[in-house]
């Protein structure tokens, strides 16, 4: 009886050792999620300005930041990486048209914005991804979460073609 109670004493340790040991690394992730800080422009007049001056496409990802799943882990593992940041700074405008349920996540007048954006460029489906000229003009889109690595190829032709 003493040796079955020994037993699962030692398990109960063994148990939380496990368990604290994937918290330190979740807590690592969410350190260096929060160090890389992405340039997005604020509105999409001057996005397509910067564009116009840079000579550079500007990506929109329409994302429902408090709602889709798929782009919150697009956020993750996408725009949140160091990779990413890299490509983008150098070759990308950033815009980010956010379609939250909770309204009081955007301000009013970028809510108002983010709106029109979505019925201009008949988006449906979240996360979209799309590239447009200086114009507005849409030059390249994708729809839906991928394996993050699918993406570059996308990005990369869209950039040598621009």
């Amino acid at each position: 009886m003493n040796k079955l109670i020994g037993f699962f004493i030692v398990g109960v340790f063994a148990f939380q050792t496990i368990l604290s040991q994937e918290i330190d690394t979740h807590s690592k992730k969410t350190l260096d999620y929060k160090l890389i800080e992405l340039n997005w422009i604020s509105t999409f007049k001057k996005a397509l300005k910067k564009s116009k001056k840079e000579k550079k496409p500007v990506l929109i990802y329409f994302t429902g930041s408090d709602w889709c799943g798929p782009c919150k882990i697009l956020d993750d593992k996408l725009f949140h990486t160091k990779k990413f940041k890299t490509l983008a700074d150098k070759n990308l405008i950033l815009l980010e048209v956010d379609i939250p349920r909770r309204k009081d996540l955007v301000a009013p007048a970028k809510l108002k914005e983010n709106l029109y954006l979505q019925k201009k460029y008949r988006v449906k489906a979240f996360p979209t991804i799309m590239m447009v000229n200086h114009r507005g003009k849409k030059i390249a889109q994708k729809k839906g979460y991928l394996i993050t690595e699918y993406y570059y190829p996308f990005f990369e032709s869209v950039i040598n073609k621009y």
